[in-house]
């Protein structure tokens, strides 16, 4: 039977995380279908930014991220997973700093009906918007700069309404994790997210396995200034190394924290 055309283009990208090109051909055995479904596949992801079109094949784009609304459309249920293994990380926080992106609005969606009587420093509006349905939060939209894509503020605005502010955690996405630390694929993304750091007693860092061994323009922090990294799927070779050098816990979805 073959697979719905969202599966298959989830499937695709992560065909394309573990190699860094492949053939229309292999693709097609892979998942079952015919060469013109795999083009026609590769012809769509191309145009949202996913990946790089090759004669005969595909190849990821390098240091560079397709808009946050079409990021949301992938991953799901790992996000949903990882938002619900952020939970018990932040279950006496009163104060919150969550950051932007695709991640980031599942994990405001799961606190937004499960905590309550807290007040969050909210980057983004998917954010905002998630958290609005529970009266009990108050919700302070960063100023700034707005970024259409993103959807977020920034600038020194932004930067500096930080200042102002102390949290219990800060949660953020990033667009890649390398052994060096997270990293961001915005220069203004990573200065505010840097601010945020510094202003929040915990940082946890929630990605997918697709920002593994992914290095973007903007590193925000060093391991060390990270508590701990919620993923869905156990991080390997320098990568873990460097968190575990670090001591940063590792939470994989649903999974108790790994050592």
């Amino acid at each position: 039977m073959s697979l719905v055309k969202s599966t298959r283009h989830t499937r695709i990208l992560t065909e394309l995380d573990n190699t860094p090109s492949l053939r229309v051909a292999e693709l097609a055995q892979k998942l079952s279908v015919s060469t013109e479904t795999i083009r026609r596949d590769l012809d769509a992801l191309t145009r949202q930014g996913l990946l790089n079109r090759t004669y005969g094949g595909a190849i990821r784009p390098l240091s560079s991220e397709p808009p946050v609304q079409e990021r949301q459309h992938l991953f799901i249920a790992e996000r949903e997973q990882m938002a619900a293994a952020v939970l018990p990380l932040i279950k006496l926080a009163k104060v919150l700093i969550i950051g932007s992106g695709a991640t980031t609005v599942h994990v405001a969606h799961r606190i937004a009906l499960e905590m309550k009587n807290l007040t969050v420093i909210a980057h983004s509006f998917g954010v905002a918007q998630a958290l609005a349905v529970n009266p009990s939060i108050k919700i302070l939209a960063l100023p700034g700069n707005y970024n259409a894509a993103e959807a977020t503020t920034q600038g020194a605005h932004t930067v500096a309404f930080l200042d102002h502010f102390h949290a219990d955690a800060a949660i953020l996405g990033a667009s890649g994790l390398s052994s060096d630390g997270p990293s961001d694929a915005l220069l203004e993304t990573g200065a505010v997210y840097t601010a945020m750091i510094a202003r929040a007693a915990k940082t946890i860092v929630v990605a997918d396995h697709s920002k593994f061994s992914q290095l973007f323009p903007a590193r925000y922090a060093a391991w060390r200034q990270i508590s701990a990294l919620v993923t869905d799927r156990r991080p390997e070779g320098d990568l873990l190394k460097a968190l575990h050098e670090n001591r940063v816990t590792i939470n994989c979805g649903h999974d108790i924290p790994m050592p």
